[in-house]
Parts: structure tokens; sequence; C-alpha cells
């Protein structure tokens, strides 16, 4: 059997990362060498996994396509093909657009991109995952696929379709692989993780899920992302305040606090519902960290809602907080039926003082911290320094904890592998430290 070569270029979000390693699972191992995504060189196949949700995510897979085309006519590729959000988002105009890419694939299934690839897709290879040889030893789940809300501003309904959960059983199958590789910590993401099991199971499932992805041996860590506010499943709560290996720490998005802005992107909550969810999960998982996202400039948003968002920062003051600023996006409800009136200098300007209001908060939490001894995952080692996380931080979206490498230590007896830690000093993001022997 000859052997070919493939290149992957993942772009977006974490989801992207999974779909690439299911993608790549399924290709027979004897027959295929897998490129890293850095690479300039000759290969046979190069896929974009492509990113459509915002306007910054889609000019990057746009850049990204016409740079491949390049190298597809120089003779460096012999086929170029795209999948993922932007080309099922826009699949009757991109081909005409780049004609130098062989094929164009959606994001909801990958069986039409590997049978491209000359493989018949495996069914027994469905919950596989290529192997990342990164050494860290965290991992993404993806719980689910698709969503059945409909915020005006997000076009991911109609981009991955309605929401699909995973079954558990493929999911423990998928985790307890994954742990069998060392991973120790599972990452649950979706597009919204607590609306899991209401399709296969007609009930919210997480909590099921949570204890079953518990028990699997070598797993120590799971981290929650992506919890959307409305119906927030209570017994998600005690599960957390209660399980050893749940990370307190939890990713909600609420995008904003000012009724009328919520009513306009149709987050079906109030400021006032908000507010006493956020004091709830405070009050049943004493220490739980908590990161949002919220957006800037969206249509409604005057000086007056901007304020409130500001306060309601200040006195939330949670430890993590990342901005957007409003992207009108073409087929949304929000970009048929709204003024996209904000000025998009206003929206900088807003964005700028939301986040230095952040950067105190997330300055007084860190320093909170100074002399606490702390368990910590390692990921890296760079330039004699260990690059670690507790439970409260998440890799990619939050600060880290840096540790000098013990003298006359090698960094392999840490990467991958939990230690303990003192926090010496704090920055406005990440931390220093350093290692306690045992």
């Amino acid at each position: 059997m000859p052997r070919h070569s493939i290149q992957i270029i993942t772009l977006g979000c974490s989801k992207n990362t999974v779909d690439t390693e299911h993608l790549l699972a399924q290709l027979p191992e004897d027959a295929w060498t897998v490129y890293p995504e850095e690479y300039s060189g000759k290969v046979d196949y190069l896929l974009i996994n492509t990113c459509g949700f915002i306007g910054d995510a889609k000019q990057e897979s746009i850049d990204t396509i016409l740079s491949a085309a390049k190298r597809r006519s120089s003779g460096e590729v012999g086929c170029l093909m795209a999948f993922g959000c932007l080309s099922q988002r826009y699949s009757d105009e991109l081909p005409g657009l780049v004609p130098e890419v062989d094929g164009w694939f959606g994001a909801r299934d990958l069986d039409p991109v590997v049978r491209a690839l000359g493989v018949k897709p495996s069914p027994a290879k469905r919950n596989s995952r290529y192997p990342d040889n990164s050494g860290r030893a965290y991992a993404y789940l993806k719980i689910s696929e698709g969503c059945d809300r409909r915020c005006s501003y997000c076009a991911i309904p109609f981009i991955r379709g309605a929401h699909r959960s995973v079954p558990i059983e493929d999911l423990v199958s998928e985790a307890t692989s994954l742990a069998g590789r060392g991973v120790k910590e599972l990452i649950l993401i979706a597009q919204d993780t607590t609306y899991y099991g209401l399709d296969l199971y007609h009930r919210r499932a997480l909590t099921e899920l949570l204890q079953a992805l518990s028990a699997i041996p070598g797993i120590e860590w799971i981290r929650l992302h992506y919890s959307y506010p409305e119906g927030f499943p209570e017994d998600v709560l005690q599960e957390i305040a209660g399980n050893p290996k749940i990370c307190k720490y939890l990713d909600i998005p609420l995008q904003h606090i000012s009724d009328k802005v919520l009513h306009n992107m149709h987050r079906g909550v109030t400021g006032d519902w908000t507010r006493a969810l956020i004091r709830r999960m405070r009050e049943q998982i004493p220490g739980v960290v908590l990161r949002t996202t919220v957006i800037v400039g969206h249509p409604g948003e005057g000086p007056e809602e901007f304020r409130e968002l500001v306060d309601f920062a200040r006195e939330a003051r949670f430890e993590r907080l990342g901005a957007f600023r409003y992207s009108e996006e073409e087929g949304t409800w929000g970009a048929e039926n709204l003024s996209d009136d904000v000025p998009e200098e206003e929206k900088q300007r807003r964005y700028d003082e939301l986040m230095s209001v952040q950067e105190g908060v997330s300055a007084d939490f860190n320093a909170s911290r100074i002399g606490k001894v702390e368990k910590v995952l390692v990921d890296d080692c760079v330039n004699g320094k260990l690059v670690c996380r507790s439970q409260y931080e998440s890799p990619e979206v939050d600060g880290e904890i840096i540790a000098p490498l013990p003298e006359g230590k090698d960094a392999s007896a840490y990467i991958g592998r939990f230690a303990e830690v003192r926090i010496v000093s704090a920055e406005d993001y990440d931390l220093l430290a350093e290692i306690i022997e045992k």
C-alpha cells in the first residue's frame, strides 16, 4: 500500500481541535504520515479546518486558505481541501472564489472528508483520537455538537445544526482511551454543556456524565466549559461541590447584565436572575473560580447599559473575564432586526475600560494566593521554567503559574505530572511559584 502524507491546519476553538483528532484517527497508521501544522514542505494532502464564527475568525480562515492555495499552485501540495464552520456557512460561494481548493466540506459530519481521502470510515474508530505528542496531560472532550439556542447574535445553530449529545458510554470509552495515553485532566466542551442529555435521555444528564467520567482510573481533574446560564442544572453545583475530581471552576458565558441588552440578545434571563445564579454558585461551591465572557457594543447597549456591565464586573468579581466587541453576523436574527449602531472606536473604548477594571480584579485575586500551597499540573518547560496550572486555571484562556525548574532536575520528571508549589508573587494574570519537593 503506498504511503500518503497529510497536514491539517486547525483554526478556531478547541471543538475544532477535537474534530481534527477524530478525523486523523480514522487514517490507517501504516499508510499515512501526519505532518504538524507548522510544516511548510511538500505534502500529498493539506486540509484546513476552518472557523466561521465572527469576522476576525472568518478572515483568518480565508487568509489561511489563500496561503494554502499558493502552495497548491506551486506544486507543494497535491490536494487541498477545506472543512469546518466557514466552508459549511459559505458552501455556495467559496468554490467559485478559490478554485484551487479541490474539495469543500461542512462541519456536521467528518465521514465525507475521510472518504475524500480514500479511506472508508470505521465505526470502531468513532471514539478514537489521534495522539497528541506534546506531552500535555490534558485533553478536550466534546460532549455534544450543535445548539438549540437562538441567541440573536450567534450563527452557530445554522452552522453546526441542532443539539446532538454524544452517548455517555461513547464518552467514557473515549476518555478511557485518553487516560491510557497519560491524560489526567478532561476539559468538557460543547456549544452548551448544561444542555447535555436532553435529546438522548429527555433530561439534563450532565451530572450523570460527570460521575461516569470521575470513575475512570487516571482521570484526576474534570473541568467544565461553556455552561449556559438559563436552566442551569442545580444538581451540577452539588456534584462540583462534593466531587474532588471536578475542578472548582466554572466557565459560564453571561454576555451581559442589562435587561435591555439581554432581551435583544435573546438570552432568556434577566440581570437579577443572573446575579442570583452567581450568588448560588459561590454559596454552594465555596472557593469556586468563575470565568465568563461578555459582549460590548451590542445593539441596545448605550452608556447606561455599559455602565451597568462595568459595575457588575466590579461587584461580581469574576476571577476570569474575557470580552468581545460585537460583530454583526449575517443571517442571524440580530443582523436582520437590530441596528449595529455603536461605532467601532466606541466598542474598542468600552472594551479597554472593561478590561482595565477586570485587570484590577484579577490582580487582587492573584495577590490573595501569595504564600499558599497549591496542587498544579505541569504543562511545559520553557527556558528553564515550568509552566503550570492549578484547578483555577484553564489552558489557553487563563493565566499560568511559573516555577523555576529545580536545580539538577530534568524537566521530563515534571511535564505531564502533578506537583505542589508555593505561590511567591503575583502579576496581573500570572503567578510565580516555587516547586515543593517531597
